[in-house]
């Protein structure tokens, strides 16, 4: 009996001496310029959100996938219909606290099996120049792309690493449209505080 609880103190001690890079909002900590308490704020409308989805008559929280960065929610999945994508928006735009929603979500049946292929490409493309360009900080940013328009959600440390982001999403082949909800640190409301 004494060898487990041993062996479980340990194993805790070793789980919680190893750095935790992701906090619930899919944004690197190591990175984050937020706040715990803006991490901690955000990740409860994410956990909130979630909730409201899966209490739904669809049960939404299966198909879709939400981020929050400093009160602002990016969307992003597959719904059956059009009306489904206006219950969700209107349920985001409920979640206390929100200041934005930025809506990425498709109706299943728009795509096929090449334009999807081609989309995961596309994001992983973007995804792999984001991580060796030693001017951006990849884990910051959330990258989906529908239909050949990227979708970039994220924050910035500053406007010069804004721009290699947006550059190296411009140098990507068969892109039709690149959409940024990408923040400055420095911009971040309660960071002005």
């Amino acid at each position: 009996m004494i060898k487990k609880i041993l062996s479980f103190s340990i194993i805790f001690l070793f789980v919680s001496c190893t750095s935790v890079t992701r906090f619930g909002t899919g944004v690197d900590i190591t990175f984050d310029p937020r706040t715990i308490g803006m991490q901690i704020d955000d990740t409860i409308m994410q956990k909130n959100l979630t909730a409201r989805l899966a209490l739904t008559d669809k049960k939404y929280f299966l198909t879709i996938q939400s981020e929050v960065l400093d009160g602002r929610i990016f969307l992003s999945g597959k719904v059956d219909d059009p009306e489904d994508k206006i219950i969700i928006t209107k349920l985001a735009w409920e979640t206390k606290g929100v200041r934005s929603v930025k809506n990425a979500i498709t109706i299943k049946g728009q795509s096929n099996f090449k334009s999807t292929a081609k989309d995961i490409l596309i994001t992983s493309q973007l995804r792999s120049a984001l991580i060796f360009n030693k001017k951006t900080k990849s884990r910051n940013y959330t990258l989906e792309t529908i239909n050949k328009t990227i979708y970039i959600f994220g924050i910035a440390m500053d406007k010069d690493e804004k721009k290699e982001v947006m550059k190296e999403a411009n140098k990507i082949y068969d892109v039709e449209e690149i959409i940024p909800s990408i923040y400055l640190a420095s911009d971040l409301s309660r960071s002005k505080l």
